[in-house]
């Protein structure tokens, strides 16, 4: 069995110098765990092969979907369904959690320069 120091989500995310560049804190079965520091509007995407979901840290968390906003607070948990086209965003700063299975780009398949290297853990 092994024995390891509960992650500090804070701390980690605190970590992270640029936003948008989401990093692994945990691995569980074929999920990671990632925390990510996100300011202003990113791109509209989807992820057609998975749900994905986001548990905000601090801040407030919008996620426009096609049918209007979801605003996410703090010690708050939202699941994007998969195939769902959706944009996060955060007025000032926002730390997060994210769950989703390894291998996923941020971006789904929209791509593009705000597309994250995968299995960066910190």
């Amino acid at each position: 069995m092994v024995h390891r120091a509960p992650v500090n989500l804070t701390q980690k995310a605190s970590l992270i110098d640029q936003p948008w560049s989401p990093r692994v804190v945990a691995e569980m079965n074929d999920y990671q765990f990632k925390v990510v520091r996100i300011e202003g509007e990113f791109i509209w995407h989807s992820h057609p092969e998975t749900d994905e979901a986001f548990l905000v840290l601090e801040g407030t968390l919008r996620i426009d979907l096609p049918d209007g906003p979801v605003y996410v607070a703090p010690g708050e948990l939202y699941v994007v369904p998969r195939g769902v086209e959706h944009r996060t965003a955060a007025e000032g700063q926002a730390k997060l959690m994210m769950i989703e299975p390894r291998g996923i780009l941020n971006t789904g398949h929209a791509g593009g320069d705000r597309t994250a290297l995968n299995d960066q853990w910190i």
